[in-house]
């Protein structure tokens, strides 16, 4: 896991922007909160405004974030009022929250931007049992979230806007497998299912701090889409709690919630969770549960007991999301792998064919979001691919083969990557054996996933005889060791037709 952390490939240094970005956004939300008069629980409150709506919007277009953030406080606003005026009717309260919660498992169907409007509308409503909030509060707490939204996108939208310089990324989209409306449904309904047996159990460990159980199932849902990728999900989450309670007796509880070294391990566990998001679940759960324990040492009811039990919550929460993924509605991971590696190794020819553009002299071909954008598809693949990796697999021929895909994966990111390095040189030049080494690719890629590769335009001012120019070497040794790599993966893929690539 710490090489998956420390040394993970992050094209473009899109990882570090963002989280160094979410650091600073948050960071003045808070300022802004503070400076205004707010609590601490109304600080508090705003700076979580501001994580999520940093953390959840991913639009692919500047204004469509722009329009998305700007609609975070139109759903996050009235479940929080909704949430305090139910403070003092637990039954009420409990069935809103599951309301909640499935509602912003369903919105997922109009794609990332009901995505973070159900997320944001969820932890509204988690905060608000977190803090127990009650209707007096509310004006104070519509202006922290007001105040921590629009200064979270002052520095999103304003000052660090990096992504106005680069094309709309493609985000990893589930091709058909199931249809985007009815695995929406099936996970509205698990996650329900989930978030009822969760509460009921969680209520027995604590009248006061049940909802972490609630949340931990529900968060487990996120980005998955098997029933597999659910449970692997799971083990992640109580593994990550389980390691940031324990640093949390070492960090959080001796600091008694001094605010300035507070403040700064809060501001670095930002920076962890926006950082690892995309590579690691377990390292950025860990980092939310310290963040968690720093906030609750803020509060002054931090000790060993409560980090003890959140751990259980989350384990009764996991369990819930186990037992309704595996007993309700359940889908197969087969359809799902297939269509996520199918995705992949298309998105390796458009690179491939973009970067030969590039280096036969065509300035706007770019291959570098294209190696982004393949970064994000092998994290889908890797997630559809865990269980049958993971230790506690008992299909060990099933998980060799798997792994060995991976590596493949791997190895045509890894020469993807060089190809783009190389394109970029600006003393990179055009060589006729770019175009047929492309050519071979695509075919590589035609045989693994043959509804895919579209056919390489050719640039104009090809010559037609081989020339030697400063980076076509580079570039050539790149694209054989993908057609190799391409070459290599047909019999993993290839072998068993009729079984599944994964356990089912």
């Amino acid at each position: 896991m710490l090489k998956r952390m420390f040394v993970c490939p992050d094209p473009g240094r899109l990882r570090l922007y963002g989280a160094a970005r979410a650091v600073l956004g948050i960071g003045l939300a808070v300022l802004v909160c503070g400076a205004v008069g707010h609590p601490l629980a109304g600080v508090i409150t705003g700076g979580l405004a501001a994580l999520l709506a940093l953390f959840t919007v991913t639009d692919t277009t500047v204004r469509g974030q722009a329009v998305t953030t700007a609609l975070l406080p139109a759903v996050g606003l009235p479940v929080l009022a909704l949430a305090s005026a139910l403070h003092d009717h637990p039954l009420a309260r409990d069935a809103a929250f599951l309301v909640v919660a499935g509602a912003g498992v369903y919105l997922r169907r109009w794609g990332p931007r009901g995505h973070a409007l159900g997320v944001f509308g969820f932890m509204t409503f988690f905060v608000a049992q977190f803090l127990g909030t009650v209707p007096a509060q509310l004006p104070a707490l519509y202006s922290a979230v007001l105040l921590a939204v629009l200064a979270s996108s002052v520095v999103r939208f304003g000052v660090w806007c990096y992504e106005r310089r680069l094309p709309p990324p493609t985000l990893p989209v589930l091709p058909g497998a199931s249809g985007t409306a009815r695995t929406t449904t099936r996970q509205a309904v698990q996650v329900a299912a989930a978030g009822a047996l969760a509460l009921c159990v969680g209520q027995t460990l604590s009248q006061e701090r049940w909802y972490w159980a609630v949340g931990a199932a529900w968060w487990i849902f996120v980005n998955t889409a098997s029933r597999g990728e659910t449970l692997v999900r799971g083990f992640r989450r109580v593994v990550g709690t389980a390691a940031g309670s324990a640093a949390g007796l070492i960090i959080a509880i001796p600091l008694h919630g001094a605010p300035a070294p507070t403040a700064a391990l809060v501001a670095l566990c930002v920076f962890g969770i926006f950082y690892t998001a995309a590579v690691s679940y377990s390292w950025m759960i860990f980092f939310v549960t310290v963040m968690v324990g720093l906030l609750y040492g803020l509060l002054g009811v931090l000790d060993p007991a409560l980090l003890a039990l959140r751990l259980a919550e989350t384990g009764v929460g996991a369990l819930g999301a186990a037992l309704a993924v595996l007993l309700l509605l359940p889908v197969t991971t087969h359809a799902v792998t297939d269509a996520w590696i199918q995705q992949a190794l298309r998105c390796v020819h458009r690179c491939a064919a973009t970067a030969a553009r590039r280096l036969a002299g065509d300035e706007q071909a770019d291959p570098g979001p294209l190696a982004a954008e393949l970064e994000a598809l092998l994290g889908r693949v890797r997630m559809s691919l865990a269980p049958l990796v993971h230790p506690l697999n008992p299909s060990r021929a099933r998980g060799a083969r798997a792994r060995h895909v991976l590596v493949l994966l791997d190895d045509c990111a890894r020469e993807v990557r060089g190809l783009a390095a190389v394109a970029a040189d600006p003393t990179a030049s055009h060589d006729a054996r770019l175009a047929a080494a492309c050519r071979r690719v695509e075919a590589a890629v035609r045989e693994l996933a043959p509804s895919g590769a579209e056919p390489a335009r050719p640039a104009a001012g090809v010559p037609d005889a081989p020339h030697h120019h400063p980076g076509a070497e580079a570039a050539l040794a790149h694209l054989h060791n993908l057609e190799r790599a391409l070459g290599d993966l047909s019999a993993p893929l290839r072998t068993a037709p009729r079984g599944p690539l994964v356990p089912a």
